[in-house]
């Protein structure tokens, strides 16, 4: 028990200053990008190191990026994935032709015109 203290302490003892540098260099980075290309392009205001570790936060919220493990919001995916594929290896093959034929009617027109009657 003592142990696995010792060892959450040490990885929160990492953790601490790895974040901290981590969180610098990607304000330093977005502060780079932002007055580097945005006051030519758009015409907006250059931003000091605190503004653009404030973005980043701001960014973090509104769009929920930087996840655990860096699947990027991709996680369910291959379950879903693996799960319409096991669906469709359990069809026979006049299952499959229905579910073509649907597929065909809801979605074959995507990008095409159809006409609608």
């Amino acid at each position: 028990m003592m142990n696995r203290n010792f060892n959450r302490r040490k990885k929160f003892i990492f953790f601490l200053p790895v974040a901290v540098l981590i969180a610098a260099v990607l304000g330093y980075v977005v502060m780079f990008l932002w007055n580097w290309i945005l006051p030519e392009v758009a015409h907006a205001g250059k931003l000091n190191y605190w503004q653009a570790l404030g973005l980043l936060v701001l960014c973090r919220l509104l769009f929920g990026n930087f996840n655990k493990g860096g699947h990027g919001g991709h996680n369910g995916f291959r379950e879903r994935a693996r799960g319409m594929r096991a669906k469709w290896d359990s069809m026979n093959e006049e299952e499959r032709a229905k579910f073509k034929e649907e597929y065909k009617r809801r979605c074959g027109g995507w990008g095409h015109h159809r006409n609608k009657e």
